[in-house]
């Protein structure tokens, strides 16, 4: 990542910080109150739009989850006994998959014979 790059990122997160909507203006004001000069005005128009509308903190705070609130598990009953079921079910196709790898290699012969 460039120095322009991270600047703009630095710039970015301390105006989120701040809950300062994110423009390229205010971005450009603040990378020049650091004293650097070499940054690129299409640095900062391209981080504005895109953060625009979108809460960084948010965004921050959930990298790592990956899934959304959907997949979730399900709070009702009957939904509740069908969650418990899906469980078992693949620990049942994994030991017929297990089985199977067994089965082949009882044959008496393997890769190298």
């Amino acid at each position: 990542m460039s120095n322009s790059e991270l600047a703009t990122s630095y710039a970015a997160l301390i105006l989120a910080d701040e809950e300062i909507d994110i423009t390229a203006d205010k971005l450009q004001t603040l990378i020049k109150a650091a004293k650097l000069d070499d940054v690129e005005p299409i640095w900062t128009t391209l981080f504005a739009k895109a953060l625009e509308g979108k809460n960084v903190k948010d965004m921050l705070l959930n990298v790592g989850s990956g899934g959304s609130a959907a997949a979730a598990a399900p709070t009702g009953g009957a939904a509740g006994g069908a969650a418990a079921e899906a469980p078992a079910a693949a620990a049942e196709e994994e030991k017929k998959e297990e089985e199977k790898e067994e089965s082949d290699e009882d044959m008496g012969f393997g890769l190298f014979d």
